[in-house]
């Protein structure tokens, strides 16, 4: 049987043809059609079903199991270093392609079609966003098709740590609280296994209906734009990864070739949080991660890591509107960029991704706000590109931060792509394939 990767590089060709097929029109295609919608939005719907209790039982476990890591302290600031400083090369390669490109003055989209967001990003939403609604981090979003249940992965982050560090303080009485917080955790990462394994199906539905949505319509007008966010986000995955990766002594191609399952499902899938179950077993699995680590790096990576959405994504598009409408951007403009990446990863979390950060940035710059409305109807397409170098930079940090601390499972990363993402597969022997 092919390996996982391979299995779903399969399902992404599979896909592409399926989506071909839908878009020829017809009765047939359009049952074809509905068939991907289902089976994508089943796929992501059971990924998400999985965060929150992933997320608590990971994260109480992980507190409780970094009392036996060393400096654990450090390792956290570490983190949030690493996520910073790869967040300041992305969005300096935003920059730079986008003043290179200039694809506002490219563009054939005519003024009419700009439009102002239904909402606008704001550093208050984000500090307001963080304390927890209730004590599960749960809630209900009322719209025309009724009651859609909704979590905030911030709250959650932030419950799941009160919760670990009462439990640590409390001592040997919370020790049967821990117990069963591990119990239930290796039960979810079970039922986990077996939703990671329809990766391949669920993959070639999600680009299949993308396919069939947008195929090569929606380039059009806004090509030079598409152009710009791709060529920066490539460059990314391309230059700035591989320097951070060869800095800390690991193989670059090695490290693709492991994280692919994480890198194709974003981009199909289009949502951090959805592939986030899929990241953490792949650190753990591939790429050698201890899970006391991965357990509170990846789940907070997968809120406020965003290179993809709050870096590349937001410079190029600002540099487009300010093009589009005839305004020169002064250095302290590019200065401003800079700050609201770096630090706006984080407010993007719990709310509607990169278009809300693309407003904290143009609302900073003063520019026109109307502007979002020219993006919207790229928005799908670009957004897979911005994803997939979104969950690659989650896993990158893991990784060299685990490296750089001297935590790394050595053997786990000797492994390989090949290594086994089953939970109960034993430990790889040193020098495996890969």
């Amino acid at each position: 049987m092919p390996s996982f990767g391979v299995q779903v590089l399969l399902g992404l060709l599979i896909g592409l043809a399926l989506g071909l097929l839908a878009r020829r029109g017809g009765a047939a295609a359009a049952g074809l059609g509905a068939v991907l919608d289902g089976v994508g939005d089943a796929y992501v719907k059971l990924l998400m079903l999985l965060v929150p209790p992933l997320v608590v039982t990971a994260v109480v476990t992980s507190v409780a199991q970094l009392r036996q890591v060393a400096d654990a302290a450090r390792l956290a600031a570490s983190t949030l270093l690493w996520f910073a400083a790869t967040a300041l090369a992305s969005v300096l390669v935003g920059i730079g392609v986008g003043a290179l490109i200039d694809p506002g003055v490219r563009t054939g989209v005519p003024r009419t079609a700009a439009a102002a967001p239904e909402g606008v990003g704001s550093w208050w939403a984000f500090l307001a966003s963080v304390v927890p609604d209730n004590i599960l981090g749960l809630g209900v979003r009322l719209g025309g098709d009724g009651a859609e249940p909704r979590f905030q992965v911030l709250q959650l982050l932030v419950i799941a740590i009160a919760l670990g560090v009462a439990a640590v303080r409390v001592g040997p009485a919370a020790e049967p609280f821990l117990a069963v917080m591990a119990s239930l955790l290796a039960i979810i990462q079970k039922a986990l296994w077996w939703v990671i394994r329809l990766a391949p199906v669920g993959t070639a539905a999600l680009i299949g209906r993308a396919v069939a949505a947008y195929g090569w319509s929606a380039m059009g007008s806004l090509g030079w734009f598409i152009l710009a966010v791709y060529l920066g986000l490539a460059i990314v995955l391309a230059v700035v990864y591989p320097l951070v990766l060869r800095g800390t002594g690991l193989d670059v191609i090695g490290f693709y070739r492991r994280v692919w399952p994480v890198t194709s499902l974003g981009f199909v899938t289009r949502s951090s949080m959805g592939v986030m179950p899929v990241t953490q077993r792949v650190a753990e699995r591939r790429l050698g991660v201890p899970p006391a680590y991965a357990s509170f790096a990846v789940p907070l990576g997968a809120t406020t890591k965003m290179d993809g959405c709050a870096a590349v994504y937001p410079a190029v598009a600002a540099i487009f509107v300010a093009g589009f409408y005839g305004v020169d951007l002064a250095p302290h403009h590019y200065l401003l960029i800079v700050v609201v990446s770096v630090l706006g990863s984080a407010a993007t979390a719990g709310t509607t991704g990169a278009t809300v950060m693309l407003t904290l940035t143009l609302s900073t710059l003063g520019l026109p706000l109307a502007g979002v409305g020219l993006l919207l109807a790229v928005e799908p397409v670009v957004d897979m590109g911005r994803t997939a170098v979104n969950v690659t930079g989650q896993a990158l940090v893991a990784a060299v931060v685990a490296r750089r601390a001297g935590i790394l499972d050595e053997e786990r990363w000797a492994a390989g792509a090949g290594a086994d993402l089953d939970a109960d597969a034993p430990a790889p022997a040193p020098g495996a394939a890969g």
